[in-house]
């Protein structure tokens, strides 16, 4: 689809070859010799294609800097075909000397980065006139297909990645907050990166698999990804050491913030007011990237400025007047999450049960639903939310398990029922009671 490979992206792929010579290569000669002969030094011998698999640099750069390199007496070829990516290489007593003093002050060792004023160039390139944008039909729906209800939110979320605005979504726990703004990051387009970036003769680390989705279509320059719009998301754990740029000695990269990381896609602030550091020191230290979309980061003392184009998302179980009239006006939006229908919940227990693989016997939904039935049909009247039913669904598969029975029962049901805590709760005390003791517990 255009959307996702549009006229913009294919022109910087035609850009982004794979560069042939130094010439070509927008990093130093020294820096890309200091990276080789650190790879030698850690290997102490290895084949040349070795060295091209782990630094992504093209074999023609590879031969032209080792035969520098060897009449520098920094290293040596000791064996291999009469084709160059078979010679195997080994490092020299002068060489190993400077590689040693080189990962003192640089450690680094992996594929080579793309400089800095590239990366920045290209990242202008891409969010320029990114927002506002027309979002096919096709993508919002595959976006929402596994969304059950919260129609309005839907809504919001899609005017939200239409003009790149940002939102705040609260509600009950169990509503489903965290889940329908993970979707949000599927309606934007695709985005190219680097994986790493030398600034300074230093390595920042961008790309994150943890965040980053790579898409099918790659970059012939393999310092490059295209991955799809990140979704970025931080919680409970999230201090303000958390967001900025650190240096990894293991790695030898700074490794980046969850800030930068969430460029061209969204960033959700988790359980917004659950830190133990004052959410607004937190919410503060973003006024400036949600801002101006770009960011102060310091390499060794030196100002380095960073792109930080993300739809900031915040959630809380809390009330909205956490946050002040400067934070919201960072996020005008507002999606308000309520507790589902019993259709709703239904259809998300039925799905849960078809995704863990399970059969069950009919009599199964009609267990489930008496639990949220109101008390005047015959039900029990307890408050249904989205995370009871994917619980239950998982609980009553290990309830199934272990009585060693083929399918999922009405009486393996009841027993799923009795073993959840929420439930159990509800059951045992009055609807206002419970919502106290709920509130309570938030409240310590």
């Amino acid at each position: 689809m255009d959307y996702y490979h549009d006229e913009k992206m294919q022109r910087l792929f035609e850009i982004l070859k794979q560069p042939k010579t130094l010439e070509e290569i927008d990093l130093s000669e020294s820096f890309i010799k200091n990276l080789i002969l650190k790879v030698i030094s850690n290997y102490g011998h290895i084949k040349v294609n070795h060295i091209h698999e782990i630094t992504g640099l093209s074999i023609n750069i590879l031969e032209k800097c080792l035969n520098d390199m060897e009449e520098e007496d920094l290293c040596a070829a000791i064996g291999g075909g009469f084709m160059f990516p078979s010679v195997t290489f080994t490092i020299k007593k002068v060489g190993k000397t400077q590689a040693d003093h080189l990962s003192e002050e640089n450690p680094y060792v992996g594929i080579a980065p793309v400089a800095y004023d590239t990366y920045y160039k290209i990242m202008e390139i891409q969010l320029k006139d990114r927002f506002p944008q027309k979002i096919p039909q096709e993508v919002i729906d595959n976006t929402f297909e596994e969304v059950v209800g919260n129609e309005n939110g839907k809504r919001t979320l899609i005017e939200s990645a239409i003009g790149g605005k940002g939102f705040f979504i609260y509600g009950l726990p169990g509503t489903g907050k965290t889940f329908i703004t993970s979707k949000m990051s599927d309606l934007l387009p695709p985005i190219l990166i680097p994986r790493y970036i030398e600034f300074s003769d230093h390595v920042i680390q961008l790309f994150d698999p943890d965040f980053h989705k790579e898409c099918p279509e790659q970059p012939e320059d393999i310092r490059w990804v295209k991955i799809y719009a990140p979704f970025v998301f931080t919680g409970s754990e999230l201090n303000s050491e958390k967001l900025e740029t650190n240096f990894d000695p293991h790695k030898g990269v700074y490794e980046t913030s969850p800030i930068i990381k969430a460029n061209g896609g969204v960033l959700l602030l988790d359980d917004l007011g659950r830190q133990k550091e004052d959410h607004n020191n937190l919410l503060n230290r973003l006024i400036v990237p949600m801002e101006n979309k770009k960011d102060m980061i310091y390499i060794k003392g030196a100002p380095m400025v960073v792109q930080t184009h993300f739809i900031p998302a915040f959630s809380t179980n809390l009330d909205i007047t956490i946050m002040d009239e400067a934070h919201l006006r960072r996020a005008p939006l507002h999606i308000f999450l309520e507790n589902p229908t019993l259709p709703e919940i239904v259809k998300v227990f039925k799905r849960n049960l078809d995704l863990l693989g399970e059969k069950y016997d009919p009599s199964v939904i009609k267990t489930f639903e008496k639990v949220y039935e109101p008390t005047r049909n015959g039900g029990e009247g307890l408050q249904p939310t989205f995370a009871h039913a994917r619980d239950l669904a998982q609980i009553a598969q290990a309830v199934r398990i272990r009585k060693n029975e083929d399918i999922i029962t009405s009486e393996i049901m009841d027993n799923a029922l009795q073993q959840h805590v929420l439930i159990a709760l509800q059951r045992r005390f009055t609807p206002a009671l419970f919502d106290r003791i709920i509130r309570k517990k938030k409240d310590e």
